[in-house]
């Protein structure tokens, strides 16, 4: 077997890995109106079930790099998949919402042992000559799949259940795993640091009372005590957090890094990306389904021309106009479109045409695709070869931190305006009740219900994507301030905390 065979088969197989934890993030959207109506699911429950997964995920990634480092990469990336396969099949068979929560969160324990790993096995597998393509075609997958798990879940929906798409995925994840065993070789740092547990523990904590405070806000109040208690503890968490990792002699992630403008501002306009993109994702195919009343396939490939203009604007478009232009104007022009296209979105109604939001997919997609690559450029740039492994588990970070926060925040947003706006007079209590906990068990309690709960559901929509609208421009401006200076040299760290993240 010559030597670039090995390189070939692994490849496929870690690709095929990063596609099964990748497409879930986004593929569980298509079946939320099903899930309302068999599961009596409130729009409450609904955000925690997509975000069970992804605040799990963002949370645990950075320490799920550092097992696979100390463990194996190899030994690492066949337990996330174990895990993720096991969850899957547990929650297709939930009857309630409380279990499919529960079962996302296992989902998003298994993604973060899986993702950092692939990259990893990459990096230490490949020779330097096949590597950069190698790293390639990893974003290329890592960008697709999202798409790819919406039309695969919507062509389920069309003939199964929801639960189709759990054993989709269990499917998946078997594939990946036999892959895994029979061709990706073992790799890891014999000499790699201490796992900072306490460091994850309160990473965890810190974001899971503040996504928890977000997505329980429409229904205890944004101002109850019960909310700001909770922001304010997820506060003093986040902050213990930098505290801790400041003192660590191998922190999980150093927090001076962020003394980098391009560093953080990169990072910031990634996270407010994808707070926009998933915020996007699920509400809008919430809209199509119940507002707009298109079957789960279609409102799927609805979307298809946003990913039309997304790839061959990060691929091509955007690595060049950068080249000339510098990442600064191409990152805040991406930010600018993003903002117009959640701007058109606000004016979506029940009445509105395909075009109109075609008008917001084809400026999403450039947008996203001209601010994605250079902001990623960006981080990687800003600090030194011995770091690009922190590089690497901040980007990924970023991605799924912000989508997690965009769920949140945009979900919340979309129900507590919902529920301001539906005005049912003479409707009995329990029935106004259902009606108001989810506009998919409204469509179900006749006619003019239906209305009224489609026309509230619409001023949601308006709410939500106008203040995701306000948040990118006000990030673009950040941004174009935060990069005018020259970036700041990468303060010195040991070398050994270069280690424990290796994503």
């Amino acid at each position: 077997m010559s030597a670039k065979e090995p390189h070939r088969a692994v490849l496929p197989a870690v690709m095929l890995s990063l596609a099964t934890v990748v497409s879930a993030v986004a593929s569980l959207n298509t079946a939320l109106p099903s899930l309302a109506r068999d599961l009596r699911a409130t729009q409450t429950e609904l955000a925690w079930i997509i975000d069970a997964y992804a605040l799990v995920f963002a949370a645990l990634l950075l320490l799920g790099g550092a097992v696979g480092d100390r463990y194996g990469r190899r030994r690492v990336l066949a337990a996330g998949l174990l895990i993720f396969g096991a969850g899957s099949a547990a929650a297709a068979f939930a009857s309630d919402p409380a279990w499919l929560v529960a079962m996302r969160g296992v989902l998003g324990v298994g993604a973060a042992l899986v993702m950092p790993a692939t990259l990893s096995t990459i990096t230490s597998t490949f020779p330097a000559h096949q590597r950069a393509r190698a790293v390639g075609a990893w974003a290329g997958v890592a960008g697709a799949s999202a798409i790819f798990g919406l039309l695969v879940s919507g062509s389920l929906l069309e003939v199964w259940s929801w639960e189709a798409v759990f054993w989709m995925n269990v499917v998946l994840a078997a594939v990946a795993l036999a892959a895994t065993l029979a061709v990706v070789p073992e790799s890891a740092e014999p000499d790699a640091p201490r796992l900072d547990i306490a460091g994850a523990l309160i990473t965890v904590a810190g974001l899971g009372v503040g996504v928890y405070s977000i997505i329980e806000a429409p229904m205890e109040g944004w101002t109850s005590a019960r909310t700001l208690g909770g922001f304010a503890l997820a506060i003093v968490l986040l902050a213990a957090f930098v505290r801790w990792e400041l003192r660590r002699p191998n922190p999980l992630l150093d927090p001076r890094l962020f003394r980098i403008p391009a560093f953080s501002a990169a990072t910031l306009s990634i996270t407010v990306q994808f707070f926009a993109f998933f915020g996007f994702v699920f509400i809008v195919l919430q809209y199509l389904q119940i507002v707009q009343g298109n079957g789960p396939l279609l409102a799927a490939a609805s979307l298809l021309p946003m990913a039309a203009t997304l790839m061959p604007s990060a691929r091509v478009l955007a690595p060049r106009l950068a080249a000339r232009l510098g990442h600064r104007r191409v990152v805040v022009t991406g930010l600018i479109l993003v903002s117009a296209a959640m701007a058109t979105l606000s004016f979506l109604d029940a009445d509105s045409s395909y075009w109109l939001l075609l008008t917001a997919l084809i400026p999403l997609g450039a947008g996203m695709g001209l601010a994605m690559t250079p902001a990623t450029a960006a981080i990687t740039d800003a600090l030194p070869p011995a770091k690009q492994g922190v590089g690497s588990a901040v980007n990924d970070l970023a991605r799924e931190l912000g989508g997690a926060l965009g769920i949140a925040v945009l979900g919340s947003v979309l129900q507590s305006a919902y529920r301001a706006d539906l005005d049912l007079p003479g409707v009995p209590a329990r029935v106004a009740e259902q009606a108001e906990s989810s506009p998919a068990v409204a469509a179900h309690l006749g006619p003019r219900i239906a209305e009224q709960a489609h026309d509230a559901f619409s001023t949601g929509i308006g709410t939500a994507f106008a203040l995701s609208a306000i948040t990118v421009a006000g990030t673009a401006v950040l941004v174009a301030v935060m990069l005018r200076g020259r970036p700041a040299p990468a303060p010195a760290e040991p070398r050994a905390a270069d280690k424990s993240i290796s994503v």
